[in-house]
């Protein structure tokens, strides 16, 4: 890189630095606006503190991703594909790493600071959970799903926190299951990888069985669903304002099926050949790309909005 124009350098590093920061993983944040919608609480001043929110975790989240490159860097250069990162193959220098991580991580506690003390210690629990991930962790079978899942947990409980708007315990009891869900499926695609081309991309994976990650992907899948069924059903049982939504649990259901189904190990298989392929390891993409899963939130979502105007009205 010391022969190339300086300010061509400079476009590179900023660009990697960009990409290093994982812009597509920022759609996780948008967990902190859910409350507004499982509240059907509409106001100025609620949206601009989730929203303060959601760059607070923005930062922060890229923050720790920088961190954990830095860390990986010489695992990441043997894997298939993150040897492609920024920081394996050298288009962002370790130095600038460090300090972008640094700043970021002091941005993302100004910002979580203005909101509220609370919000505050939120992100700091945020952040001291997934550096233990990142340093040891994610090297111990149960405690690196449950360490994911918690990321998930917290942006839901920090958008309630930022709202300042009561909430059900279905609720967050709903979010965490969830999370619980998509983190097992997530391991679940790893080690599909794993087993088919013989690269171990985690250490963890050999600590894994597939028959094990299906019995706790089943169990999830039910708790999940039965958890936001409650909460759907209303006042009567500490859930919803308003029974009406239980209108929502076809979409849910769908989408639960949906996922599924792409992570099914025969059907990926058969996906694969026909270009249709989406790997579960990233579930932004799958938010992203697949038409059914697109399809079940859109429905979601539509349903509520028209019971919250409902509701208003």
């Amino acid at each position: 890189m010391e022969k190339i124009n300086p300010n061509l350098r400079t476009r590179i590093i900023a660009i990697s630095l960009f990409k290093s920061c994982r812009p597509k993983q920022w759609t996780k944040n948008i967990l902190i606006f859910a409350v507004i919608l499982f509240s059907f609480v509409f106001n100025k001043l609620v949206f601009i503190n989730c929203l303060l929110g959601f760059i607070s975790f923005c930062f922060v989240s890229s923050a720790i991703y920088l961190f954990n490159d830095i860390k990986d860097i010489s695992k990441d250069k043997l894997h298939p594909q993150k040897k492609f990162r920024p920081i394996p193959n050298g288009n962002l220098p370790i130095n600038i790493a460090i300090k972008s991580s640094i700043f970021l991580a002091f941005l993302g506690l100004i910002f979580g600071y203005l909101i509220s003390f609370k919000f505050f210690m939120i992100i700091i629990i945020y952040g001291i959970i997934q550096i233990a991930y990142c340093l040891r962790l994610k090297k111990e079978p149960i405690l690196d799903v449950l360490c994911i899942a918690s990321g998930f947990m917290l942006r839901a409980l920090s958008g309630v926190v930022a709202s300042e708007i009561g909430f059900s315990p279905w609720f967050i009891l709903t979010i965490g299951l969830l999370a619980l869900f998509l983190s097992v499926e997530k391991r679940k695609a790893e080690l599909n990888f794993y087993i088919k081309e013989s690269v171990l991309t985690r250490e963890i994976l050999d600590k894994y069985t597939l028959p094990l990650l299906e019995r706790y992907e089943n169990l999830l899948a039910t708790s999940t669903f039965i958890s936001y069924s409650l909460w759907a059903a209303g006042p009567s049982l500490n859930g919803a304002q308003s029974s009406w939504m239980l209108l929502s649990l076809p979409f849910v259901l769908i989408g639960i099926f949906r996922y599924q189904f792409i992570s099914d190990n025969q059907i990926s298989i058969i996906r694969k050949a026909n270009g249709k392929y989406i790997s579960t390891e990233n579930p932004e993409l799958i938010l992203l790309h697949d038409k059914g899963i697109r399809f079940s939130i859109i429905g979601w979502l539509i349903t509520i909005i028209c019971v919250g105007i409902f509701l208003r009205f």
